[in-house]
């Protein structure tokens, strides 16, 4: 038996309305805000979801490096590497410098968290 069920992901962010519109985009989820305001949550109709919550003084993460470590970071499975980059980047996403293999790329969210575009 489990303890919990239907865990969620909460990233840290400075602006949860933005960056839960970002993977809102990404994903073709529903934004559902909380009443608040300080928490978003995204949710797939399938029942997943991602959350954002709001930071006052939000430090993005460094990545390779481990200045501000990544703490997490999200992969993502993608039909095709290039269409995928071009709409993540118009999303307000950016490509990172560091590119270390190539069945994946890996990108920064609007509030600097990295992700991954994945072939599988």
């Amino acid at each position: 038996m489990a303890i919990a069920r239907f865990p969620s992901i909460v990233l840290d962010c400075p602006d949860p309305e933005a960056l839960a519109s970002f993977y809102a985009a990404l994903l073709d989820w529903e934004i559902h805000p909380d009443e608040d305001g300080g928490w978003i949550d995204v949710r797939a109709d399938y029942g997943q979801s991602l959350s954002f919550q709001g930071v006052a003084d939000y430090v993005p993460p460094v990545w390779p490096g481990q200045e501000q470590p990544q703490q997490m970071h999200l992969d993502v499975v993608v039909d095709d590497l290039d269409t995928a980059e071009s709409a993540v980047l118009e999303l307000g996403a950016t490509k990172h410098e560091h590119q270390p293999g190539e069945t994946f790329r890996v990108f920064l969210d609007p509030a600097g968290h990295p992700f991954c575009l994945c072939l599988s």
